[in-house]
């Protein structure tokens, strides 16, 4: 009897859990569906808004207008009346992916034209910043001009065109005569990668188009990227709205759908807002997940996997419980490290960055800082001001002095292309960007600050200056952001806040155009050795895809809606490998971003550039360019075409960075790590063998262990000398961004503050001597961090006022001494 009660509980529990699931099929709020063909296969697969939301009943009644009851056309296309596959997938007429750029104006665009328009002038579309910083190592070929982009694209000619509140457009053309390089009217379209390489000899710099588009561009959103782990998406819309996982397989109820291939989507539903909730195994969220944008922003300068606390590394440790290496994700191995306190707070990336952020506002710009309009006061403020009594522009000036003017406010208005997304009560009103662009999501309430988190969280913080009022910020946090002003006023919050940055010192990249049939071997084909070895040759071939040439490939009508472009053939000459010379994360160094303000460094573009032409022999090894002339502090010969790039890490903690990890930092200040006297010369050869006492190296028979690279009179992490000379290029986008000059590296540097007092101590001079013997023998000596501050402290106040005593206290006494002295003297006479 037992066990048949147990079954029965069992069919009931498998009843009611099919029930569950199936209450989410279209078919069954929607039994109509069940008459459209595409039923006929897809019956099984979820909705792709959750049932009752608005965009569901808009697709359906679309559907029904144009012949679908199931309202599957309304996005893909296709023939609802077909009874086959192939009748059905017409592809004049079908979108297996209708987010994709090349076709989504007749999909997404029927209720989203804005973001369709203005997806072609997006960063993500044009990586025109990407471009630019490779032209840039190779020579600077397109000077500080973002000149070129995945397509040729430009501006609307009336400037009312662009997204966001009027304020937002009288702002933005301030900073695009500030900074016209970066704020262009329009973009070239990319070259293409050299085919005769015979040319590359001449001019090597051409090899720079086979790196960008094998290696750069597989990001953009016009193609759906490298299928790899970790790399799997859609394209267009698709690339950030429909979900993939890092396996990349689908794991949905539609039977039809392949679950053992990678490269589908995780379940067939759309994500984005906080409303349009997302299933997986009965499990339920919403919002864009982080791990969707890390898709792309694994590289560069990671932002992506630093937020999630992952820094790549050269090792695959620890092993897998299989005893395999650590899996490769976005094609790296990682260490797991600190993550960003937004992270795990439960915030994503759209909580911060706000639409025009990422779909653009319809109007070029050359670099990330360009395009993103927030900054971390927008919300937290400073120590003596709320974020609604900011100027606007404070932190993002593009000049060295801080923003001025009257307070910002709040709104209660929201731009027209954000309706569409959720609407969340605006309590006192929305705060508003650096830019002037209302937050949608953040709302001001008392003294309090709401998030309005994707996911669904509601988020309550408390402005720093609150915080500052109920003393609940350390007395280290008020130096430094009160006490201190200076540093409120020209540095960025995550110069101190960000825990950590990944750094890749030195970027040797190989580019290699081995042709079997050019080498010479092939001049002796009788050879039956010869023969042999040009067979295996000949499949070793140096090629690789150009993601560009496999972009513009869906710009011809017959391929603008395939899903993918792993069926393309647009190899072109080269292989690329890259390896680097060290990695780092502890306490990057320290320069001036584009906005003028004092921010972490990390390496961008560093390349040492190997070219091997098609017959195996090297066109160069280890060469690094030089800009144009007069380029970054530099002369005639212009500066080493090697980049360190502002950067924020987005690794964000509440405990900053230590006051002598950039007071008594060597690196802090760009001299490089431990002022780069650790390494030996990297423009002289160095041979490892037996040797005599003076050097001299006995075996004729040696190779170099490490050969030179011309040019590299400097360290990797050196980006500036003592006397002030620059010796490498800083953030090649805007004009200010540039090393600490020597005005800001003399306030900053306090290294050698620890011998000025014990210079003297204990016993170098009678009165430190005498004191320090009271202090022993009466057990005040300093013997931790707290007490030898607090008497630093002391001797601090106590010097205050001596010398106030010396400059006020003694002149009044001796002016009262003479008074009084000439005063008795008149009394005597008198007397």
């Amino acid at each position: 009897m037992k066990y048949y009660f147990s079954f029965l509980l069992c069919v009931v529990a498998l009843i009611y859990t099919d029930a569950m699931e199936a209450a989410e099929k279209l078919i069954d709020h929607y039994p109509e569906a069940k008459n459209s063909g595409c039923m006929k296969c897809h019956a099984d697969i979820e909705l792709i808004r959750e049932s009752g939301s608005e965009m569901l009943e808009q697709i359906m009644k679309q559907g029904k207008e144009i012949g679908d009851p199931a309202g599957c056309v309304v996005c893909h296309g296709g023939d609802p009346k077909a009874a086959e596959k192939e009748a059905a997938h017409t592809f004049d007429k079908f979108y297996p992916d209708p987010g994709s750029p090349w076709i989504n104006e007749n999909t997404c665009g029927k209720c989203h034209p804005q973001h369709c328009e203005v997806q072609w002038r997006s960063l993500m579309m044009t990586e025109a910043g990407k471009i630019q910083g490779v032209a840039w190592s190779f020579g600077s070929l397109t000077g500080y001009e973002h000149k070129w982009a995945n397509y040729a694209v430009k501006n609307p000619t009336d400037p009312n065109e662009r997204l966001g509140s009027n304020v937002y457009r009288k702002y933005m053309e301030r900073l695009k005569k500030m900074e016209p390089n970066v704020f262009v009217d329009r973009h070239v379209a990319l070259p293409e990668a050299p085919t005769d390489i015979s040319k590359i000899k001449d001019d090597p710099t051409l090899a720079a188009f086979t790196y960008i588009r094998q290696e750069c561009q597989r990001c953009h959103h016009a193609v759906k990227g490298r299928q790899k782990r970790g790399d799997y998406r859609g394209m267009g819309c698709s690339s950030c709205h429909v979900p993939y996982s890092n396996e990349g397989f689908y794991e949905g109820d539609d039977k039809t759908i392949n679950r053992e291939e990678a490269g589908h989507c995780l379940v067939h539903s759309i994500q984005g807002t906080r409303e349009a909730k997302v299933t997986v195994h009965e499990k339920q969220y919403s919002g864009i997940p982080v791990e969707t944008c890390t898709t792309c922003h694994d590289r560069g300068k990671r932002i992506g996997v630093s937020f999630q606390g992952l820094m790549e590394t050269a090792y695959n440790a620890p092993f897998a419980a299989d005893g395999s290496d650590q899996p490769k994700l976005h094609s790296k191995h990682y260490i797991a490290m600190e993550q960003d306190i937004h992270y795990i707070k439960g915030m994503t990336c759209q909580d911060c960055h706000t639409s025009i952020d990422v779909h653009s506002d319809g109007f070029l710009a050359g670099a990330n800082l360009a395009a993103v309009q927030i900054e971390c006061a927008d919300c937290h403020g400073t120590p003596d001001k709320f974020p609604w009594e900011l100027p606007l522009g404070f932190m993002d000036e593009f000049e060295e002095s801080p923003a001025d003017g009257s307070p910002r406010g709040l709104t209660k208005q929201l731009n027209s292309h954000t309706a569409q997304g959720t609407i969340y009560e605006p309590e006192e009103g929305y705060l508003l960007t650096a830019r002037g662009n209302p937050y949608g999501n953040v709302v001001k309430k008392g003294e309090d600050i709401i998030v309005h988190t994707a996911n669904g969280k509601d988020l309550t913080m408390k402005p720093l200056k609150t915080l500052k009022k109920h003393n609940k910020i350390s007395d280290r946090g008020i130096v430094a952001m009160s006490t201190v002003s200076k540093h409120m006023n020209r540095m960025e919050c995550y110069t101190c806040h960000a825990s950590w940055a990944p750094q890749c010192y030195g970027c040797h990249v190989k580019i290699d155009y081995t042709n079997p049939e050019k080498c010479p071997e092939q001049q002796t084909k009788s050879d039956p050795k010869v023969k042999a070895i040009t067979a295996a040759l000949k499949k070793s071939k140096k090629e690789n895809f150009d993601w560009v040439a496999a972009g513009r490939k869906h710009m011809d009508p017959e391929h603008a809606a395939d899903r993918g472009e792993s069926s393309y053939d647009v190899m072109i000459p080269g292989k690329i490998s890259e390896t680097r010379s060290y990695l780092r994360w502890e306490k990057p160094m320290l320069g001036v971003n584009g906005e003028g303000r004092i921010t972490p460094l990390a390496p961008g573009c560093q390349p040492s550039v190997t070219i091997i032409g098609e017959d195996g022999k090297p066109i160069l090894v280890n060469h690094v360019f030089r800009t144009m002339a007069g380029a970054e502090g530099s002369g005639d010969e212009g500066q080493l075409a090697l980049d360190m790039s502002p950067v924020q890490p987005h690794t964000m903690t509440k405990n900053a960075r230590s006051c002598e990890s950039c007071h008594a930092s060597e690196k802090a200040l760009g001299y490089g790590i431990d002022g780069a006297r650790n390494l030996r010369r990297l423009d002289e050869t160095i041979i490892i063998d037996i040797e005599t006492i003076d050097g001299e190296i006995l075996p004729e028979k040696t190779r170099p262990q490490f050969q030179k690279i011309e040019n590299m009179d400097t360290d990797w992490s050196r980006i500036v000398s003592e006397d002030g000379k620059q010796l490498m290029t800083v953030g090649h986008h805007f004009t200010l961004s540039r090393p600490l000059n020597n005005k800001e590296r003399a306030m900053m540097s306090r290294a050698g503050a620890c011998t000025a007092c014990h210079q003297e101590l204990p016993k170098e001079n009678l009165a430190t001597s005498f004191l320090h013997h009271v202090a022993k023998y009466t057990g005040q000596l300093p013997d931790d961090p707290h007490k030898h501050a607090t008497l630093i402290h002391k001797i601090v106040l106590l010097a205050a006022w001596v010398q106030i005593g010396a400059v006020i206290i003694i002149p009044v006494m001796f002016i009262g001494c003479v008074v009084w002295f000439k005063k008795r003297k008149r009394n005597k006479k008198q007397a």
